[in-house]
């Protein structure tokens, strides 16, 4: 078990969320080059939808401290990372991450993602995001799960309404995208409404509600 987690600088690499075509796990410290080629191949395709990239930020450092970041906040029950992978040859396609946990009378998180160009429209998202929240609400037992997207990018908006999550509204300049605030969409999905969805498509939940 110790290697698991010094693999990943702290992060337990063997919590493995399987999916239809793709799974999910913990970055580890192994996966730097392919995450930072996969980013540079993807650069343009993402930069008009993310906080802006720092100078160094697909450097070898710049992401074992991002490992580090993710490590405190899992161990403090405030975020979770995952890479996504395809089950039929390894290959790294992109991350989602649950950021933003509150507890106490909330109980509820934000997700958040990316998929790298080459496996856009693909499924791999939505795959990715029914691996996401059956960690939120069958391992976390989270009440209710957060997204957001920019109004112009009709492929977030697509993955999420697909997945289930109900739109709630428009904020205003709600988060910094590539220097600029931004008018965010929102969505949730509720813990109800997450098994009432996966019964209707003959799914179990280990514990129903």
């Amino acid at each position: 078990m110790f290697e698991l987690f010094k693999g990943g600088l702290g992060l337990p690499l063997d919590e493995r969320i399987d999916g239809g075509r793709v799974y999910v796990r913990p970055p580890a410290d192994y996966d730097w080059q392919a995450w930072a080629e996969l980013r540079e191949a993807s650069r343009a395709f993402l930069v008009p939808w993310e906080p802006t990239w720092p100078a160094d930020c697909l450097t070898r450092t710049a992401y074992r401290r991002r490992l580090r970041h993710y490590a405190e906040e899992w161990h403090s029950g405030a975020g979770y990372a995952f890479f996504i992978f395809s089950k039929a040859n390894d290959a790294l396609q992109g991350g989602i991450t649950l950021s933003n946990v509150r507890r106490g009378v909330a109980q509820t998180g934000t997700l958040g993602y990316w998929v790298g160009k080459p496996y856009a429209r693909q499924g791999v998202m939505s795959g990715a995001i029914g691996c996401m929240l059956r960690f939120c609400f069958d391992t976390l037992r989270l009440h209710r799960v957060e997204a957001a997207c920019l109004p112009r990018n009709g492929a977030s908006r697509g993955v999420l309404l697909k997945a289930g999550f109900r739109e709630e509204g428009l904020a205003p300049k709600y988060l910094r995208i590539n220097g600029e605030w931004e008018d965010h969409i929102l969505f949730a999905m509720l813990d109800h409404e997450a098994a009432a969805l996966r019964a209707r498509e003959g799914l179990t939940s280990v514990d129903e509600r």
